[in-house]
């Protein structure tokens, strides 16, 4: 996989990708994808906010926000003397090397996990994030992995229609939609992406 190792920027949006090692199988049953979500946001609900995501078989895809130097500092002062970029970076990896370690252990298995460095692209236009948050959405199936996306249950797709307690930014996303039919509906039809070529990034 090829590098993209643009700096992390404060109040920026990004879309961010990592995949298991030579495509390695990152999760392997339901405990896994919970685990990895619960060191996300252990390691990250401070640094990010989340707009959608999704967990596959052998990588995964985010769509975040950088918070402000100042929100992140604030919570994290003993993390004010570092290269802020640089920073966010370690905590990424804290995420990556705590889930393997976890994942390891329960497969028998050692070694790195997660190809280096993960990928990210900065989003430059949130007129078009409905269109990415379909695409992260529609993986699953477009993967083969399940015959309509909107099933998969290892998305963010139904968390954003809940009215459960959530760490998403799930107001956010649905304001950008209009509201939650329209949410559904834009989910129902086949996208034209092609306008946010630039911000996919493709299993290799």
């Amino acid at each position: 996989m090829k590098a993209n190792v643009i700096p992390l920027e404060e109040n920026k949006f990004y879309h961010i990708y990592n995949r298991g090692i030579d495509g390695c199988a990152i999760f392997k049953n339901e405990g896994h994808y919970k685990k990895f979500l619960e060191k996300y946001a252990f390691h990250l609900s401070a640094l990010v906010e989340t707009y959608a995501y999704c967990l596959l078989g052998n990588h995964f895809h985010f769509l975040v926000r950088i918070k402000s130097a100042e929100s992140i500092f604030g919570s994290l002062p003993h993390l004010a003397h570092k290269d802020f970029s640089r920073m966010l970076g370690y905590q990424f990896a804290h995420l990556f090397n705590g889930y393997a370690q976890v994942f390891n252990l329960q497969t028998d298995r050692t070694g790195k996990l997660f190809d280096y460095p993960f990928r990210r692209i900065e989003v430059k236009d949130e007129a078009y994030f409905s269109q990415l948050i379909y695409y992260i959405h529609h993986n699953p199936q477009k993967h083969g992995l399940i015959a309509d996306f909107r099933e998969y249950s290892h998305s963010s797709y139904h968390s954003h229609l809940s009215k459960g307690k959530t760490k998403l930014q799930r107001e956010a996303v649905i304001d950008w939609f209009g509201d939650s039919q329209s949410y559904k509906e834009f989910h129902n039809e086949e996208q034209d992406l092609r306008a946010i070529q630039d911000w996919i990034i493709e299993v290799e």
